[in-house]
């Protein structure tokens, strides 16, 4: 990517260089940067206020009660995960941020949920390797590869419904939208196929290595 953006920025300078546009490509470059700052002050306020918003949920109970009713249905993505391991607690906390369009307070819930997933295929791992049970050697992958449970969970929260496209919106508003908030009727019906496909993948997937 670096590559890439710094090829892009040279053939631009060179561009603009033969064609005489260096005056107005000198004036768009402090413009730019003066628009980044005036955004991310934007953004800022905006991130503070969802993911406060976010801790005051969990510090209610709220999340936690939304995660219990979520359990049967991260049950059906995650068959092979142990009943009551730590994973479905994070996996809920990041599903449900994305589903409100906090990307910022769910990364950290993705963050644990990826190390609770990676500690109980190393479980499984030792379990395989010590036991030679073929149900738990089935289910582990060999080390340093990613799980059937990581790969789902990513593909997951990569596709996720999103209820309030926040990001969207506070885009469209910095940017003069006479209706900011028009986008979220597509953009519901955008990440609930992405999500229903992304099941159905993970499902067809699953299916297929345990043939």
């Amino acid at each position: 990517m670096n590559w890439l953006w710094a090829g892009m920025i040279i053939v631009g300078i060179i561009f603009g260089a033969f064609n005489g546009k260096m005056p107005q490509m000198t004036n768009a470059a402090l413009d730019s940067a003066k628009e980044a700052v005036t955004l991310c002050i934007t953004m800022t306020g905006v991130m503070s206020f969802w993911v406060g918003m976010m801790e005051i949920a969990t510090e209610a109970g709220i999340v936690e009660m939304a995660s219990k009713k979520m359990y049967p249905f991260l049950r059906f993505l995650f068959p092979n995960i142990p009943k009551g391991h730590a994973a479905y607690e994070h996996i809920a906390t990041n599903c449900i941020a994305n589903v409100l369009g906090l990307g910022w307070a769910a990364t950290p819930a993705g963050l644990k949920a990826m190390e609770e997933l990676s500690r109980l295929e190393e479980e499984r791992r030792n379990a395989a390797g010590s036991r030679g049970n073929m149900a738990t050697r089935r289910m582990a992958m060999p080390g340093g590869v990613a799980s059937n449970e990581m790969c789902t969970f990513l593909i997951l929260n990569i596709s996720s419904l999103q209820l309030i496209p926040v990001n969207i919106i506070a885009y469209r508003g910095q940017y003069g939208s006479v209706n900011p908030t028009a986008i979220v009727g597509p953009a519901i019906m955008a990440t609930a196929v992405s999500t229903a496909v992304a099941i159905v993948f993970c499902k067809v997937m699953d299916g297929k290595r345990r043939v």
